[in-house]
């Protein structure tokens, strides 16, 4: 008698999945402008006006 038992196939592929050539360009639009922050410019202007007042 033979069983009911399935086969399994297995499929060895050439190498890793390939990868979807448009997730590196969204990923590379999601980043900001190279400039500094607006409150890092205002904690810069804070400190330079700080230090103006204690060198008089």
């Amino acid at each position: 008698m033979r069983s009911a038992r399935k086969i399994k196939l297995k499929i060895k592929l050439a190498g890793p999945k390939p990868r979807n050539p448009l997730v590196a360009a969204a990923a590379q639009r999601k980043a900001g402008s190279h400039r500094k922050s607006e409150a890092s410019i205002r904690k810069k202007e804070k400190m330079a006006l700080k230090k103006q007042l204690f060198q008089l």
